[in-house]
């Protein structure tokens, strides 16, 4: 902090707001005159770790049950008018989520489900609270996605054991992708119907797969998500076999394809038994050590369906590494473990690659998820830029419903002339709210080399990285 600008911090009880809202909230001020930074967040050990680091002083009596106000004033900035903006921008929040009083929504699940019987319902509140209103949601007879993530897994467990008794399935918990009767929830592209349908334990490995088929010229009408832990062996596929049995029953669907982070064995084992017992064709996309990866995985999928193998774009060309470190800094959990798989496998040493998933649990206590506050990773990226280690910087932009409007607005000036060179996967189709092409071009101006296909941009980060010893 220099001596032209000033600091004031506030700690407000009795008020809460989820982080999309504050997210929200924190750039209204930002924009205002003599604004220099400012973070409105709920007191997480994360959102005060960050503040720290901005060089905030947050009184050390702060929990998660406080909002904290930061403000950073430069000389023209008026304190008073900002308070005033920071109150105004709450209470508009507030009165957009409750609406007008006759018009209110319900305010729990139940009584949702009572004026819409049956229907699919999406759980996104504090993980703590979400297994309360999945089960109210479930004993009302309806299937539920559970997008809050931070769910314990025993919760998890109980939840799926409960809908499998019911023949009701539980997508979740930290399900971010769903597509259900063409329809997509969460993070999800926007893809054509077709016929493909797709089990997830993996919300960005279903998206990859998505935007491939796009580009293949295949559609899908059918997504589940189950959750990223839905095939460990603490769960053991419970929702995974509901889903696959819905798509077994569903006439459209010509194949299937089961998407997941590295399973446990054993839960891969009895899966791929359950799928040779269905009637529809199963592809298996596992990732792990000897697999494929998701691409090889999708090529296979439409040489079933009869399909050509189109060439997966690459657009702009990136620089020659002078480092020997391979940074990859993820908002796609999948992507970061297809990398992680593939990184391993070409011998690289652990001291020698950095792996970081920013949508990982830890860092989504109390913040909005990386695809749409990008603030953490940006702030990583400028110190590996810095660092004269740094061979490789290996990213991905993931489009979508949900996700950043203009992801690449932020992300490509914080490339623009960096030393390191720097390879992205966009994931997404021609039909995302946030243009394909527009996101693309935006990233190859600012010097990067963009794909469409994870596996094969981790493939060139290596070469690159390679060029380098």
């Amino acid at each position: 902090m220099t001596s032209s600008t000033s600091d004031h911090v506030e700690i407000r009880t009795g008020v809460y707001a989820d982080s999309v809202t504050l997210l929200q909230v924190s750039r209204r001020i930002q924009e205002l005159p003599g604004v220099n930074a400012a973070q409105v967040a709920m007191a997480t050990p994360l959102n005060v770790e960050v503040l720290e680091r901005m060089r905030f002083v947050i009184p050390a009596d702060a929990t998660v049950n406080h909002l904290v106000v930061a403000i950073r004033l430069d000389g023209d900035g008026d304190l008073d008018v900002v308070r005033a903006e920071v109150d105004r921008a709450l209470t508009e929040r507030r009165g957009q989520a409750s609406g007008p009083t006759e018009d209110a929504p319900p305010r729990t699940t139940t009584a949702a489900l009572r004026r819409e019987p049956g229907s699919l319902v999406l759980v996104s509140v504090p993980g703590p609270s979400a297994a309360v209103e999945a089960m109210d949601a479930l004993e009302s007879g309806s299937d539920v996605m559970v997008f809050s993530d931070n769910v314990p897994v025993e919760q998890e467990v109980a939840l799926k054991r409960y809908a499998a008794g019911r023949d009701l399935l539980v997508m979740g918990p930290d399900c971010g992708t769903a597509v259900v009767g063409g329809l997509g929830l969460g993070f999800a592209n926007v893809v054509p119907p077709g016929p493909v349908g797709i089990v997830a334990a993996s919300g960005t490995g279903c998206q990859q797969v998505l935007a491939l088929l796009d580009h293949g010229g295949v559609g899908v009408t059918t997504a589940y998500g189950v959750g990223g832990r839905d095939l460990s062996a603490e769960v053991g596929g419970l929702a995974t076999r509901t889903a696959l049995a819905r798509l077994d029953a569903d006439p459209g669907v010509e194949l299937a394809v089961l998407i997941s982070k590295p399973p446990a064995d054993e839960v891969a084992g009895e899966l791929t038994a359950y799928t040779g017992s269905l009637g529809t064709p199963v592809l298996l996309a596992l990732l792990g050590a000897g697999r494929p990866d998701l691409t090889a995985a999708t090529e296979d999928l439409l040489r079933a369906l009869g399909r050509d193998v189109p060439t997966w774009p690459v657009r702009g060309e990136t620089r020659t590494a002078t480092g020997t470190r391979l940074h990859g800094l993820f908002v796609g959990g999948t992507m970061k473990q297809e990398a992680a798989v593939l990184v391993t496998a070409a011998g690289v040493p652990p001291e020698r690659a950095e792996l970081i998933d920013f949508g990982d649990d830890e860092y989504t206590i109390g913040r909005a998820h990386p695809m749409i506050d990008p603030s953490l990773r940006l702030e990583r990226l400028a110190e590996v830029a810095a660092d004269e280690t740094t061979g490789v910087v290996l990213m991905d932009v993931v489009l979508g419903h949900g996700a950043e409007e203009d992801p690449a607005a932020s992300l490509a000036p914080a490339i623009d002339g960096i030393r390191p060179p720097v390879v992205i996967t966009v994931v997404g189709t021609a039909h995302d709210p946030q243009g394909l092409d527009r996101q693309v071009d935006a990233l190859v101006a600012a010097g990067a080399e963009v794909h469409l296909s994870n596996a094969h941009a981790t493939r060139r980060a290596l070469e690159i990285l390679g060029g380098s010893r």
